[in-house]
């Protein structure tokens, strides 16, 4: 369907974009895309041609409502950073001065999307719908502000910012998810399974298994003691 779009005269896109945002908005962005576009009353990050793309760098369920009704007229693609090294700079409460750089023992892959598409598992089904998950490096600001985020000891997430573009990958069938289960996980298997063979948190394993019931790349076969079973319907 041709897009019906005008380009947004006062920016409301921009407004309050963050850092990373906007940097992968410039590295994904090519020449003739039309950048804050309003397409259906919602502000598009890029416009190609038919296709639209909308860059989110956490919260997929923030903007549920807005991928879910594009794609009953429209291609859209999702473009996903996730971030495979991470980099965590402290700010004092001045917000001016940097207390310390660190890097994060924490590495993500590929299979972290699933935390994300736990809130639109089924969309992988929609032939309008399709995500580009970006592998990054990047740094992650934080500063201390007394009284606030109790868990992190008051040390608030200010900003992230893109040091560089790993590797992506586009996801566009379930076919393509399919792929990220491995034929050295057994089958039928368990979420215990896709913890011992894939060396994923629990948590994670339960997205990954849900979204791919979800997505009919597996089904539900029955428990094994407190756990479900899962056999694969696609194979890698």
């Amino acid at each position: 369907m041709p897009i019906a779009s005008s380009k947004s005269e006062n920016h409301i896109g921009t407004l309050n974009e963050k850092p990373l945002h906007s940097a992968l908005k410039a590295w994904y962005s090519q020449p003739k895309d039309e950048i804050e576009v309003k397409v259906n009353g919602y502000i598009i990050d890029i416009k190609r041609g038919e296709l639209l793309i909308e860059i989110q760098s956490k919260n997929v369920s923030g903007i549920k409502r807005k991928i879910s009704e594009l794609t009953q007229q429209y291609q859209l693609r999702l473009l996903l950073p996730i971030p495979k090294e991470k980099w965590i700079i402290r700010l004092d409460e001045s917000g001016s001065n940097q207390i310390s750089r660190r890097k994060s023992p924490k590495r993500c892959s590929f299979l972290d999307l699933f935390s994300e598409l736990v809130s639109i598992p089924s969309l992988i089904n929609n032939e309008n719908f399709s995500m580009d998950v970006v592998l990054i490096q990047e740094e992650e600001i934080r500063q201390y502000e007394d009284g606030r985020a109790w868990r992190r000891r008051g040390w608030v997430t200010q900003e992230r910012r893109l040091l560089n573009v790993i590797e992506h990958r586009t996801f566009a069938t379930k076919e393509d998810l399919a792929a990220l289960l491995p034929d050295h996980v057994p089958d039928p298997f368990t979420t215990a399974d896709l913890v011992e063979n894939l060396s994923i948190t629990r948590r994670l394993a339960q997205q990954m298994s849900y979204c791919l019931r979800l997505a009919e790349v597996t089904d539900l076969v029955g428990r094994r003691k407190r756990f479900k079973l899962y056999t694969r319907k696609i194979h890698s």
